[in-house]
């Protein structure tokens, strides 16, 4: 008699457990586009599943995310995304089901290059100096309030300014030149240029940087 109340209650949880998954939506990743993302700009954007047993557990399928980029297991893409280019991966999310319920979602980040700093006129020496232009762009949506420095680092360590300039660059300024170049002593030098913009709607400061692959010989002048 206790046997067949014992498959009776059994047969019975199994039917309602039955009903209570049939009642259960299947899981579901919900459509979310990924922004364009800016280099150097930080970024972040909470994924969002639905149906299944929550919580979730999110995780990267394959592919790679961009550098600088992680995504946490509640679902949170964030990060400062360093280098620009398309980037393609899989995520996955699993469920709390026993067994758990998974489902994979393609995704496409592409990482804009927001200040591009270029060598125009590449560095050169012209009897005792050293001149150049350099050129600028902004490839965001914001204005820059941009800073551009260009020094001749000698042998000994010793820099010397060679070109400065500091103001507002539009969103979407591309190829703006900016030359530099001065008088320098006898001997060899490095030139850094690098490029500071400041991004003040986003508290965002970006850098970029060039530098001449081998010394310059200046070999005139004293």
């Amino acid at each position: 008699m206790n046997f067949t109340r014992t498959i009776r209650l059994l047969a019975i949880l199994i039917s309602f457990c039955s009903l209570l998954a049939a009642q259960v939506p299947p899981l579901a990743i919900a459509d979310q586009a990924l922004p364009l993302l800016d280099a150097g700009v930080d970024f972040h954007i909470l994924l969002h599943a639905n149906g299944g047993v929550p919580p979730y557990v999110w995780s990267v399928a394959s592919g790679d995310l961009p550098e600088g980029i992680t995504l946490t297991g509640e679902g949170l893409l964030a990060g400062r995304p360093t280098k620009p280019g398309t980037f393609a991966f899989t995520l996955k999310v699993e469920d709390s089901a026993h067994p758990a319920h998974t489902i994979n979602k393609e995704l496409q980040a592409v990482v804009a290059s927001s200040l591009l700093l270029e060598w125009l006129e590449p560095p050169k020496v012209r009897d005792n100096r050293i001149d150049g232009v350099v050129q600028v762009s902004n490839g965001s949506k914001d204005p820059f309030d941009l800073t551009v420095i260009i020094v001749a680092v000698a042998d000994n360590g010793r820099a010397t300014a060679i070109g400065y300039e500091h103001f507002p660059l539009k969103a979407g300024a591309t190829d703006v030149q900016i030359p530099f170049g001065n008088t320098l002593p006898h001997g060899g030098y490095v030139i850094h240029a690098d490029a500071i913009a400041e991004i003040p709607t986003r508290k965002a400061i970006l850098r970029q940087r060039l530098q001449t692959p081998q010394p310059l010989q200046v070999v005139q002048g004293p």
